[in-house]
Formats: C-alpha cells, structure tokens, sequence
C-alpha cells in the first residue's frame, strides 16, 4: 500500500524558516512527479513546487528563490526547504505523488487526473 508520511512544519516568525519531508519509500513507480501542495480554509490546493523522474522542477512564482524541493534518493524522502517566509505562507502543506502532471504543472486537478497518493498534511504558521 502505498503511504506518504509527513514530518515537519511548525510556527515560526515572518523572515524565518522550515524544512517539510515526506516518506516516499512506499511509492512504486520509477516514472513519477513529486510535490507539495498547500490549503488554507475554504480554498482548493494549490501547487507550490514540483519535481519529476526526469530532474525537471517548477515553482509557483510566489516561492521562486524562497523555496526549493529535492529529494534524497537513499533515504526515499522528499523535501520543501522554506526560506523567508511570509505570513501568506501559511497553510496546511501536502506531499503528493503521480504517475505523470502535464509537464509539472502545478494543478490539484491535473495531478488527480493520474494514479495519485497523497500525504497527511502538516500546517505551516508564520506570524508577522
């Protein structure tokens, strides 16, 4: 069965930073796209960065040189390393795992639109 656990996330002040991982040892596909999502209350998710089996990664353009996704392959574990961050970054954050995304396109329904696997979420909090 395949299972993405989270870890990570937190409180933390504007201008700080956390690092989000998540368990991918139980996901079976070689071909793949892998990424973090984020939810606040009352909205759909949102695609914050993406990688796929090729090494190609994209970020939604309020993250880029904030944030960066990678993944250490021996310990099966995907990464967001959050770099000051900002109040509107809070959110509940979601690892998420697919067998294709259209070219790493940040979107919930092109993601699901494949075999996909989520994680349990972990809220992230940045208080100005």
């Amino acid at each position: 069965r395949v299972q993405l656990v989270q870890s990570g996330g937190g409180s933390v002040q504007a201008g700080g930073s956390l690092t989000l991982s998540c368990d991918t040892s139980t996901y079976p596909s070689s071909g793949y796209c892998m990424g973090w999502f984020r939810q606040v209350p009352g909205k759909g998710r949102e695609g914050v960065a993406a990688l796929d089996s090729d090494g190609d990664i994209n970020y939604r353009d309020s993250v880029k040189g904030r944030f960066t996704i990678f993944q250490d392959n021996a310990k099966n574990t995907l990464y967001l390393e959050m770099n000051s961050l900002k109040p509107e970054d809070s959110a509940m954050y979601f690892c998420a795992a697919t067998e294709a995304c259209g070219g790493l396109r940040l979107s919930e329904v092109e993601w699901r639109g494949w075999k996909n696997y989520w994680g349990q979420g972990t809220q992230v909090a940045v208080s100005v």
